[in-house]
């Protein structure tokens, strides 16, 4: 016989709340007249909930506006300074920490560079550290206000070991590396306050997908194109991924049987054809000349330059032009893997990389992936560049705490680990294991 699941009233109650919550922020300002149709709740029940969450500080009026013959209507939406989330991006080149309201406007932020070879654990630990203290103070935003710290990483997620979330980061040298209790043992948050880890990419894909170009799509890919590149498949409206929080490799995927070496150590994946930094070791091989002693953005504006210089400047470098060409075409190829296999009605490209090389690249590209892909699928999407620009990472990263604020029906929960200072990642796993619980 199958067991049977109760629902207290507890869980009723919260649900209710959840609904309210969620349908507001994706929809509203609304009517308390125009939440009982778009929840699916009782009048009585939506004026109960509504009551709540005003007392709790999460609602706020937001207008009012006149009707057919009756009283008008005052709107409501989400507080936007009922709280506050902070987005942490650990991205190729720098670590970006950023402090939002709940409506995603930005109260302040920190940029911490890394070097080339910046992915030394404990460095990373340090500049989150010191981005959420930087951000924290310089907003002057009540400690007790947050709600959590969401964290998007390159790499696979493995949640299934106690103590968080587990980076295995092949490219940049991670091996199993414990990232969530590092931050849990070296970060100081406010009681309650918790750390949520995501791959990057699907920190990108969320954000597109809640307030950027994915708004409104059921099945879509979003690429973000970066040093290596990756995507997040989304289908029927959720994000692919599984208990192993990945974004599907799809830069790993083999396009030239024996061919360039990736930054994995398998040859022939598309990152090692499309991924900025073997971008600009090709054009070096071909004969270009990146700045000296430049940062990867800086030398990726450079072959842009080279490429398609400025109206009445020098002609265009045919080197740039032919390595940049033959990047669109590996690309579209890549897109085209998407297309044929999970029929996406979207396609956005994202990432640093991206928004330089996207508006020259975008033609190409949609003709190659085209091309590549089978008609029918080809046919019906679109291929587009996403539209929140540089800060899409830590937008979808803070939008991790905020899902389960709203799944929690407007409440924190107990966030796991311990707080506390711990000297690096190695030294705390060596005196667990000394102690018997490593």
């Amino acid at each position: 016989m199958a067991e049977r699941t109760q629902r207290t009233v507890r869980d009723l109650r919260r649900a209710n709340r959840t609904a309210v919550l969620q349908r507001l922020y994706s929809d509203g300002p609304m009517s308390r007249q125009e939440l009982g149709p778009a929840t699916g709740l009782s009048s009585g029940s939506v004026s109960n909930v509504v009551a709540e969450l005003i007392e709790d500080g999460l609602l706020e009026e937001a207008g009012i506006v006149g009707s057919d013959g009756g009283r008008p209507r005052t709107l409501l939406r989400v507080a936007p300074g009922s709280g506050c989330l902070i987005g942490v991006d650990v991205g190729e080149t720098r670590v970006r920490v950023e402090l939002f309201d709940l409506a995603m406007g930005e109260l302040a932020r920190s940029e911490l560079p890394l070097r080339h070879d910046g992915y030394d654990v404990d460095l990373i630990v340090r500049h989150i550290a010191e981005g959420i203290a930087t951000v924290l103070r310089e907003s002057e935003a009540s400690p007790g206000r947050l709600l959590g710290v969401g964290v998007g990483v390159p790499g696979i997620l493995d949640r299934s070991r106690p103590g968080g979330a587990v980076v295995h980061g092949q490219t940049i040298g991670w091996d199993a590396v414990p990232l969530e209790e590092l931050l849990h043992h070296t970060v100081a948050l406010p009681p309650g306050v918790g750390f949520f880890l995501s791959n990057g990419a699907k920190a990108l894909g969320q954000a597109e997908m809640w307030f950027g170009g994915g708004r409104g799509a059921r099945n879509a890919a979003i690429v973000l194109f970066g040093s290596g590149v990756g995507a997040c498949l989304v289908t029927d409206g959720v994000i692919d991924g599984g208990a192993r929080d990945s974004a599907g490799e799809w830069g790993h995927l083999t396009v030239s049987v024996g061919g360039r070496r990736c930054r994995c150590g398998a040859r022939g994946c598309l990152e090692a054809y499309t991924g900025s930094e073997a971008l600009l070791q090709r054009w070096q091989e071909a004969g270009g000349r990146p700045p000296p002693d430049a940062d990867e953005e800086t030398a990726l504006a450079a072959l842009v330059a080279a490429a398609h210089p400025p109206d009445g400047g020098p002609a265009a470098d045919p080197v740039a032009r032919s390595v940049l060409d033959e990047t669109a075409e590996y690309l579209g190829a890549g897109i085209s893997d998407l297309i044929n296999l999970f029929s996406p009605e979207r396609v956005l490209i994202g990432g640093w990389a991206g928004l330089q090389l996207g508006p020259h690249l975008l033609p190409a590209v949609r003709a190659h992936a085209t091309a590549y892909s089978l008609a029918h699928p080809a046919g019906r999407v679109t291929i587009d560049l996403g539209r929140l620009g540089p800060d899409a990472v830590t937008v979808g990263a803070a939008t991790l705490p905020l899902a389960d604020f709203f799944a929690n029906g407007g409440r924190r929960r107990a966030a796991p680990g311990e707080q506390g200072t711990a000297p690096g990642w190695r030294t705390a796993l060596e005196e667990r294991a000394r102690a018997g619980r490593g």
